[in-house]
Formats: structure tokens, sequence, C-alpha cells
């Protein structure tokens, strides 16, 4: 193991982001919106279920409602034509944990790539980059490394542990912490044992701990320090099936049975015999189920998505090859590891795609949203970033606040070279990439302000910049895009092994979330006439089925395979897809009018950018109410929003003429500028509204952000159609 980070070699994949030398943005509270907003959760489920029920909702819902306004072999399973209702082949899911499938190969290209097993895939990269750095970690001042010989065999002993430690076959060992080098090893370790890898929040109660640990009967849990162990100890009672807990970071503050520091874990594996794990290593198939994704649980328990090896292999190969990457022998790509790991997306970029191009992975600190992931990202300059949208917000926020503070002639420089590059990136996209000439004053701009944009966040090596998991603002692309960092959307669920469709350099459209990954198929079901339809998925990434829910999984895929996403969306005709709304988020009026409300909401957003969230409320109801909430400081350990609004919001307050620093401070209207500045931004959007029936009549301040500790989002959310239904 290697203690100096390994010389930089040329790179390409992502591209970077953005400000000037000093105008690095601090990512302090995104965690818990990637959490609450992975667009792979349910399927089906009550628009208006989204909100928990709870006294105060209630009470305010009542106050805006009553007014009237002002299986044995691995075989082929070719794409069927059309969409069928009927009840689904068992051959084609599983909801048993020990079950198999038929993968849905295709006759060439890449559906027919041949099917390998996780430990299959990870012994390839080992005898093609076994000398290249793997992982990357700081520890104190030192940054350290793993080559992939070293990771390889680290996950082969912690493999040995487990199965020393009784991990039975199909039974779950647990993740509970930050991402780290430990958090991949355990993960990969469960797998090439025989048992399941099963990411958990690190925001979630022991409670909801438990239900996981207990659906995918876990034997053993990984923790990362004390706090996290509290959790499991709460309620290991009952949790009859664990066997163990290893803590990975942090001296234990106390001894008890069958609880052990990593360094004790890995010892117990060391000088074991490998026949044991050989022998469950040689019995693996790619269509049987290795990793469990659990979906948030939107209207109900979470889920645990059942991802087989193939449908982690094969969606690493698709993904790597259609985007490019390069492979380590000729120049290393490298990414940080900050995004919580209990999602596929994190999963996908930073282990399996990583791992099948020799990628170097880094990891960032525990504080990497609360501001320490720039110091990160300008010592590692990774080739390749992932931000969830709120990730891109916060950067754009700080750094509009930052330019506004800005000397004038720094100012005027900026907005000049933002103009150059909104103009030269937008023409760049209408050309597929492909213009003639780059206009001297996009090369100036890029030497004067670009370049160094890039430098001060650490992604002047990117090629690339991506953005998923849930919608962002067109406001927020075009941002990026003026600054020369074009950001590109990609599209998938956790039951599609993370992304469906991807955006290009060469191929993308603002607010579109690309064309399909070759080798996957996508069909519009029962389009409207404006082309609007149900998307539904089909191909080898499409998951196994829920554990232990058949029903689930019957609504989920048809009979013939197709994964319904529950999504709206449609092709433009050049092939992107743009995703329009979900299905049942679909409001009916009392008069009978159907409004998509997404676009409703982000229009409320983009037009006051106080808000955090707004949610329009008005199935079977003569009229659209809204509620909206402001952004404000989030704890950072439970993920529950605070009192105190943002730095960027108190700004914008100040702009207003309003002198507000707390939610409490303009809720329910208490703050009259803000009030009246937020009523003229609905107005502006009722404005644009295609009918009366879609223009927004009331609306009100929360005295909170929406959260999954509060209820409102997560497993566990209450039913606010339900609680609209009996209040009027």
């Amino acid at each position: 193991m290697s203690t100096a980070m390994d010389p930089p070699r040329e790179v390409s994949y992502l591209q970077s982001s953005c400000g000037t030398g000093d105008s690095v943005a601090s990512l302090d509270d995104v965690a818990v919106d990637f959490i609450a907003n992975e667009s792979s959760e349910e399927s089906a489920g009550e628009r208006e279920e989204e909100i928990g029920a709870n006294t105060e909702l209630t009470n305010k819902l009542t106050d805006i409602l009553t007014e009237q306004p002002t299986h044995t072999e691995t075989v082929s399973a070719q794409r069927p034509d059309s969409l069928s209702l009927a009840v689904a082949e068992p051959e084609r899911w599983t909801s048993r944990g020990d079950g198999e499938v038929n993968l849905r190969m295709g006759e060439s290209g890449f559906a027919a790539e041949p099917p390998v097993t996780v430990d299959q895939m990870f012994k390839t990269a080992v005898e093609r980059f076994g000398s290249y750095t793997a992982l990357g970690w700081k520890e104190g001042e030192q940054m350290k490394t793993m080559n992939y010989q070293e990771y390889y065999q680290a996950c082969r002993t912690a493999a040995k542990s487990f199965l020393k430690l009784g991990l039975e076959r199909y039974h779950g060992v647990g993740i509970l912490g930050f991402n780290s080098a430990e958090w991949f090893i355990s993960d990969i370790a469960a797998i090439m044992a025989g048992g399941f890898a099963v990411g958990i929040y690190t925001t979630n109660s022991p409670e909801a701990c438990q239900y996981l640990a207990e659906n995918c009967k876990a034997n053993i849990i990984v923790v990362e320090n004390h706090k996290q162990l509290q959790k499991i100890l709460q309620v290991q009672d009952k949790l009859p099936h664990m066997k163990a807990i290893i803590q990975y970071k942090d001296a234990l503050k106390e001894k008890r049975p069958n609880l052990y520091t990593w360094a004790e874990f890995m010892e117990l594996g060391r000088d074991e015999s490998n026949t044991q794990l050989d022998d469950i290593i040689a019995t693996q198939k790619p269509n049987q189920c290795c990793t469990l994704i659990y979906t948030s649980g939107t209207t109900g328990q979470p889920k645990g998505v059942m991802l087989s090896h193939d449908n982690l292999t094969w969606t690493a190969f698709a993904v790597g090859r259609h985007v490019q990457l390069t492979e380590a022998t000729k120049s290393q790509e490298i990414v940080v590891s900050y995004l919580p790991l209990s999602h596929i997306a994190a999963q996908m970029v930073d282990i399996w795609v990583t791992m099948k191009v020799g990628g170097a992975t880094y990891f960032a600190q525990p504080d990497a949203l609360k501001g320490s992931l720039v110091n990160t990202m300008r010592e590692v300059r990774p080739t390749a970033f992932m931000g969830v949208p709120r990730v891109w917000e916060k950067m754009q926020e700080k750094m509009k606040s930052v330019g506004a503070k800005s000397s004038t002639v720094r100012r005027k420089v900026a907005v000049w070279a933002k103009g150059v590059g909104l103009k030269t990136n937008l023409s760049k996209m209408n050309q597929n990439g492909a213009m003639a000439r780059t206009p001297v004053n996009y090369r100036l701009a890029k030497k004067l302000v670009f370049r160094k944009v890039r430098t001060a966040l650490g992604l002047d090596r990117c090629t690339k910049c991506y953005t998923g998991a849930a919608p962002i603002t067109k406001d927020t692309l075009e941002f990026f895009l003026s600054l020369d960092i074009p950001v590109y959307e990609l599209y998938g669920m956790s039951e599609s092994t993370g992304p469906h469709t991807i955006s290009l350099p060469n191929a993308f459209r603002l607010t579109s979330v690309g064309k399909l990954i070759p080798g996957c198929e996508t069909k519009i079901h029962s389009p409207d006439q404006e082309g609007n339809g149900e998307i539904c998925f089909w191909g080898r990434h499409v998951f196994m089925g829920y554990l232990n829910q058949a029903d689930k999984t019957e609504d989920a895929l048809d009979a013939e395979g197709w994964l319904r996403s529950g999504d709206l969306g449609k092709h433009d005709d050049n092939g992107f897809l743009f995703v329009t709304g979900r299905i049942k988020e679909l409001i009916i009026t009392a008069g009978g009018e159907n409004i998509p409300p997404v676009p409703i909401e982000d229009a409320v957003k983009e037009a006051v950018s106080l808000v955090s969230n707004a949610m329009l409320i008005g199935d079977k109801r003569k009229f659209l109410a809204m509620l909206l909430t402001i952004k404000c400081q989030v704890n950072g350990d439970t993920g529950a929003p605070e009192d105190e609004l943002t730095p960027e919001a108190v700004e914008l307050c100040r702009k207003l003429g309003s002198n507000a620093t707390r939610v409490s401070e303009i809720a329910g209207g208490r703050d009259r500028v803000i009030h009246a500045a937020i009523q003229e931004g609905i107005n502006r959007v009722n404005e644009n509204a295609t009918s009366n029936a879609q223009r927004i009549q009331k609306w009100i301040i929360l005295d909170q952000d929406f959260s999954i500790t509060g209820g409102e989002l997560g497993e566990g959310r209450g039913g606010l159609e339900k609680t609209v239904c009996m209040l009027v």
C-alpha cells in the first residue's frame, strides 16, 4: 500500500465547475436532498401522498383549502414488441433472494456482451490494472493509496472474515457509514462471500436501520463510528439473524461480545484457507442477486431492489463504453466519492464503472457537504464529477453571492464572458459539438475567466460534469453553460441499476435527460396527442425484483419484462428524452382538467429564488394551492431543517429590503416584504399558465422545510391527499 498519491496521468471524462478564483461553494446541506429525491423510488403512489400528515400541515391545509380563492440457467430473453398487462412470467423476475432470472440478452452490440460475475470483472481489472491506484484517502495530512492487486486481496480477506463470523448465503451485510475504502471492501467482500451488500442511509433512525436489517436477514452490520454503532445496539435484540458488528473508524469506546474493530475483523480471515471462499465464488452466476438497494419508501416501507451480478457488471461496461471513458493503461480516470453509497448512482460511478476502466476513486472527508469537498477536489483534480442538482444549485448560489461582492471591473468581465460562453455553447449544442470554428472572443473568455473558474474548483482536468437523481432547473443549467461548463443530465432508477439515458458532449439538449445507453430500449406507453406517456425501460440493467415482495414486483414489471418508471415523458424528433412529470402526480381538478404539477412547481422555484420546495395541491378541488418552503440551513448530522436561513437566502432578503435571518420570521406571511415578492413571482408564473385552471390561487409558506426526519419525505410518509380529503 502506497502512502503518497500517484503522480497524475493524462485524463479525460468530466467537465468542470464554475466561479472565480475565490468563489468556491460550500456544499453543506445536499445529502438529504439526494436521499429524498433520487428518481428511482416508487413507480406508483398518490401524488399528494408525498407530504406527511401532521398537525401543523393539517392546520395549514385547512386554511388554504377551505377559503375561496382570490431460473436455473442464464437464458436469453429477446425484447418484446408490445407492452402487456398480463401477469409476469416467473422466469423474467423473482422476489426470492436465492432466485435466478433470465437475462435480457441481445444478438449483437452492447446487449450481446458475455455476462460475468462481480468477481470475474474484478479479477479482469486486477489482471489489466493491478499496479494502478484503485483507492485513495487522507489520513491526517498524508494521502494513502491502495492499488488494484491490494484492493482485491483485501476484499478476499474480508470475505473470509465474513464467512468465519457466520455470514450465510443470500443473507445481508449492512453497511452504515460515510464513504471509505472499508465501505467498498465490505460491499465487495459481502458479494464474494455469497451474501448481499446492503447500504444503509447514514441518516436512518435506529428503527429504520432495524427494518432494513430485518428485511435482508442481515448476519453482519458494518458501522463507521460510535454514533452509528449506537443505532444498531439500540435494536440488536430485535435482529435475530445478526451475528456480529464491525466498526471501521475510531477506537471502540467499550468492548462487547461480537463487536470488532476493523483491524480485528480483517485478522479473522487473514490466515483462513481459500477453499471455502473459492467454492462459493465458483457457484455464483451472473443472473443471481448480489446487491440490495433500498428505496426511500415514498408510499410505505422501503423496498429492497434486487440487483444481479449482471446488472452491475453489464451496466458498468455499457456506461463506460458509451461515455467513452479511458482505460487506465492509456490515461487513468479519477473520481471523488462523496455522495451517499446507499444509492445506486453513487455506487455505479464510484465503485463499478471506475473499476471496469481501472480508474482511481478518492474519498472525500465526512464533512464534504459542509465545505471540505472543494479541498479534496483541488488536491485530487478528478477527471469525472457527478453532482446531484442541489450540489450544482449550491455552487450557483455561492458564486452569485461572491460575484456580487467583486469589483466593478471584475463583474463586467464576468458578465461579458458568461454572455460569450452561453452563446458559444448553445451553438455547439445545436450543432452536436461540431462547430467549424471557435470564436476568438470565446477563446479570450476561456483564458481570462473559464480556466480560472475550473482551477479554483479542482475541476480543471474534467471533460464532463453530470447531474442526476432529481430534476434540475433550466436556470442552473444555463448558468453553468455560460461558464463553459456543460452539465450533462442522466436519468434512471434504482430498478434500472442507475442510468438508462445519458447526455453526451456531442448529444445533449437543455432539460433533456439524453439518449439511450446502447443495448437498452425505451417505450413511451399509451402516449397522448403530444407524445407524453409512461416511460418504460428494457435491458440488462433492469432489476430482478423486490426482495420478498412479489406483488410490488408485478406492479413494477409487466409480463414481457418492461420496467414501468412511473414517469411521464416524450421524445423529440432527434430522439432526446424529456421527463415531463409523474403519472400519479397528475392533478385532476374538480372541473376535470388534468394538470402536471412539476412544471408549475419548477416555474415557481425559478421565479422566486428564496423557495427551496414547492408543492402544488388541488386534486379533486376547485382551485390550485401551493405549499412553499424557504431555503434554510440543514443539520449535517440529522438532516433536519433548521430555522436559520442560508447565507444566500439572507442576502436575497436584504436585496428585497427585508432583515429576516430565520424562516420563522417569514413563514405564514409574517414578513410583508417577502410575502409581496413571492406573490409577484407567482403572478409571473400565473401569467404564463395555459389555462385559468392552472393558475395558483392560494399559497402559504410553511414553518420548516420538507425532510425525511420531519416525516414529510422518505420512509413512513403520510398521505397529504388523504388529509385533504378528510379536511374538505
